[in-house]
């Protein structure tokens, strides 16, 4: 088999169609199916199941499917090694970003692409740790910035860079407690307080340290994935945020009595047998710079 008959089958597979699939390489039907069939008859198994004029992988195929993906990646990283990323550079990134790296590193790596890569077309999705680590899986993203406390461990995921940021009771500058120079954590009870969902290592801390009424599901009142949204909405009401202090820097961080002391914990994740991508020195140094 060769690299180019390899490209043939990922390109059918996307496309799921043999006449899709040769108009998009520039090939005849005929000779994209001899050259599938070549293949098959190389592994000696039938990578599609043919219903019809449709065809979809069969669960041989999926897995040659990944392997295929693996091996691409490591010849594109082949032609790489040895150099840095260059402003003539192309390419395409897709981030997935969880709440807390969302609003720090959306804007920052944005701006540091599009004035330094510009030939780059970045992608950032916005979901949570769950759902990022699952498109890691299925290729939809290429690397993910996440709550790695909500990470469950597992041998095909490779975390690589870890950012520590606390995390802390905050509001409004204006805001009826932000004057007070002790608050006890009974005082909160007076207002709801917005929290994007906590791991189940934060909810122990909280309840050792302020007792069952401070599980997340019992104190906080607002949630979503998206902290842009609590932030917006503590701004405009009387709601108390739950997050990492860098997200709102222009709130009052409250003097909660006992301190919270919870750290958010943030890692780099990509897929662990897939070859590093030119762009990630770039986001990792990014990550240095906006969450030391």
């Amino acid at each position: 088999m060769t690299l180019v008959q390899i490209r043939q089958f990922i390109a059918l597979a996307r496309a799921g169609s043999f006449v899709k699939a040769a108009d998009a390489l520039n090939m005849t039907q005929p000779a994209l199916s001899r050259s599938i069939k070549s293949l098959e008859d190389e592994f000696g198994k039938l990578l599609f199941d043919r219903i019809g004029k449709r065809i979809e992988l069969n669960s041989f195929g999926h897995d040659v499917l990944a392997r295929s993906h693996t091996l691409m990646e490591y010849v594109q990283q082949l032609k790489e090694c040895g150099r840095s990323l260059s402003a003539g550079d192309s390419g395409r990134i897709r981030l997935g970003l969880s709440s807390g790296p969302g609003a720090m590193l959306s804007t920052p790596i944005l701006a540091h692409f599009g004035t330094n890569f510009p030939n780059f077309h970045i992608e950032i999705v916005r979901s949570n740790t769950a759902s990022l680590a699952q498109m890691l899986r299925d290729r939809l993203i290429d690397v993910a910035v996440l709550d790695i406390r909500a990470l469950r461990p597992t041998p095909d995921l490779r975390v690589t860079q870890i950012a520590e940021m606390e995390g802390v009771f905050m509001c409004r500058p204006d805001h009826p407690l932000a004057g007070k120079k002790k608050v006890v954590f009974a005082d909160l009870k007076a207002y709801p307080v917005a929290s994007t969902p906590l791991s189940e290592e934060a909810a122990r801390i909280m309840v050792e340290r302020y007792g069952e009424i401070a599980h997340p599901d019992v104190l906080v009142k607002l949630q979503s994935d998206e902290i842009s949204h609590l932030i917006q909405v503590a701004q405009q009401t009387n709601a108390v945020l739950l997050a990492i202090r860098a997200s709102a820097p222009d709130f009052v961080e409250l003097p909660i009595q006992p301190a919270l002391r919870i750290k958010a914990r943030f890692g780099l994740v990509t897929v662990a047998n897939k070859a590093e991508a030119l762009f990630l020195p770039e986001i990792r140094q990014l990550m240095r710079m906006v969450m030391p």
